[in-house]
Formats: structure tokens, sequence, C-alpha cells
């Protein structure tokens, strides 16, 4: 007979779904940056900002 799991705290829970969002945030973050850095071609990380400069120069 399946017993029911103990539920999990309120704490648990926010401290879970703040880590979640705390990657979202970082991940976001690192996005802008690099295109940022794409856009005003300073980027020395990123293979496309490199290749964009040889074809110019």
């Amino acid at each position: 007979m399946a017993v029911p799991k103990k539920r999990t705290s309120l704490s648990k829970k926010h401290i879970r779904k703040n880590i979640w969002k705390r990657k979202g945030f970082w991940a976001g973050l690192k996005a802008f940056s690099l295109a940022k850095s794409l856009s005003t071609g300073k980027t020395k990380s990123f293979l496309g900002g490199q290749l964009k400069n040889k074809n110019l120069g």
C-alpha cells in the first residue's frame, strides 16, 4: 500500500525556488554582457566577434 511522503517545509521550498531564480538571473546577465560586448566589438571570448573583425580588416 502506498504511503504519502511528508510535506516539504515552506522554508526549503523557498530556498530551492531562490536557487532556481538565481541561476536564471546569472544566465541572463551573462547573455546580456556577451551581447553588449559583441555589439561594441570588444569581445575576447566569443568566436563570432573575432571572425567579424578579421573580415572587416
